[in-house]
């Protein structure tokens, strides 16, 4: 038999041998050999011919079906496809298997399977019974984490066994297949973001046009060019008719950071403070893209993606759909890092406008808060959602504990939109409170026990 992904493989170079054929004998076979041997020991001892010849049968019949077994040659191809390749965790996706026999000849009882983790759910098993020479048998199995990360499918494995079950040989091909499972993600509602330009949507704003049709000096007419447009001192200078540059949209920026340190959270599992703080970096990611904005995704180590260009926003809007994917790539198998300060993010925001920025924090003790406090310097509007872990530990209905509220005035006062989250927030509610129509201020219990103002400013 032949396995192999996506074409055949001709079976004839196993390096496994018949020595492997032989291990492939079943309880059943292994039974039969044995009493075969040992009925032909007895009939020896006792001399008796007929049991002797009932010895060797026993003992023949399960070698001569792993070498009729091992010398059959099938050919198949197989091949794998994910629908999707990249799902939110706690929904499913499809895998389709399709076994093609591309040899002359019929196959026999076919099992099979494919391998996948086990947070995935049970390893996927199917009989195919006989595939006609040219033929082709599809099927297909679901899957399902509630944990994200990238998990590898495969390889295939093709099982075949003889009539009298005496022996089994297994087949895998070669190919693997990666389903990522990237993090919930929530509908978020639509603010008003400080720093957006009217008429242009929530994610433009005017600037002058760099490359393009309007270049950043005048330039020759264009047949369709607007005569109101033509730069008369530069078209006098010149001696032809030029047109003047103009305004143009230009994508709005926004920066998320993501706080992984490890110290600064407790927990672990779909319902940490981590996960929520990762669920909700994706939610915001996804929004601010879907708004028109130019995102970008920042860690604590300083590291940013998709950095494609030197501040590491994607341009098009060619590119951040790319980007995209990159990012929720990337907060699929995002782990607690073990760096113990700010300081990185620090130096990367500090380098540009940032435009906005929206900061998901775990633990601030008084030196990270303070650092957290400068990173607002460079940024039209910022607001921070920090995961105090102490309140995580306590449980639901725990007050927020007096130095949280402390670290939230400082960087209230630094110019953030700074609001407390603890377990069981919803990241819609909370944005929404972040907004200017919310004013930034959190109900009793909710999170914080002062209110804040400005919102996104």
């Amino acid at each position: 038999m032949a396995a192999g992904a996506p074409g055949p493989v001709d079976d004839s170079d196993d390096k496994g041998g018949l020595r492997a054929a032989l291990g492939g004998l079943t309880t059943r076979g292994r039974s039969f050999l044995a009493a075969g041997v040992a009925a032909a020991v007895c009939a020896y001892a006792l001399g008796q011919g007929d049991l002797l010849r009932v010895g060797l049968l026993l003992a023949v019949l399960p070698l001569v079906c792993v070498t009729v077994l091992y010398r059959t040659r099938y050919r198949v191809a197989g091949s794998r496809r994910l629908s999707p390749s990249r799902v939110p965790a706690g929904s499913e996706a499809r895998v389709h298997l399709r076994m093609d026999n591309v040899s002359r000849l019929h196959t026999g009882l076919l099992m099979l399977q494919d391998r996948v983790p086990y947070v995935l759910g049970p390893r996927p098993r199917f009989v195919l019974d006989l595939v006609e020479p040219g033929g082709m048998r599809e099927v297909s199995y679901r899957v399902r984490s509630d944990l994200r990360g990238r998990y590898a499918l495969g390889p295939l494995q093709l099982q075949l066994s003889d009539p009298f079950g005496m022996c089994e040989l297994t087949r895998s091909f070669s190919a693997y297949d990666t389903l990522v499972v990237v993090p919930r993600t929530e509908p978020l509602p639509v603010l008003r973001l400080g720093g957006d330009a009217s008429g242009y949507g929530d994610g433009r704003q005017h600037s002058l046009a760099l490359a393009g049709e309007d270049d950043i000096i005048p330039r020759g007419y264009r047949h369709g060019d607007d005569l109101r447009r033509v730069h008369w001192r530069s078209t006098a200078r010149y001696g032809e008719l030029m047109v003047r540059r103009e305004e143009q949209p230009q994508r709005a920026r926004c920066t998320v950071l993501l706080d992984t340190r490890r110290i600064a959270y407790d927990g672990a599992g779909p319902g940490s403070a981590f996960e929520w703080a990762v669920s909700g970096a994706a939610s915001a990611l996804t929004h601010m893209l879907e708004r028109g904005f130019a995102v970008r995704l920042l860690t604590d180590e300083g590291s940013v993606v998709p950095g494609e260009s030197a501040d590491g926003f994607a341009g098009s809007a060619q590119e951040s759909a790319e980007s995209a994917g990159l990012m929720m790539d990337t907060l699929a198998v995002v782990d607690h890092s073990d760096g113990g300060g700010l300081s990185r993010a620090h130096d990367v925001l500090r380098g540009s406008n940032e435009g906005l920025l929206v900061a998901f924090f775990g633990d601030l003790d008084e030196e990270q808060t303070a650092v957290a406090a400068r990173m607002r310097q460079r940024s039209r509007g910022a607001v921070a959602f920090v995961l105090d872990g102490d309140d995580w530990a306590r449980g639901l209905e725990a007050a927020p504990l007096a130095p949280a509220s402390d670290r939230l005035r400082l960087l209230r006062e630094a110019g953030w939109t700074a609001m407390a989250v603890c377990p069981g927030d919803e990241l819609a509610r909370l944005w929404q409170q972040a907004g200017p129509e919310g004013s930034g201020a959190q109900p009793s219990g909710a999170g914080s026990t002062t209110g804040l103002s400005g919102g996104w400013s």
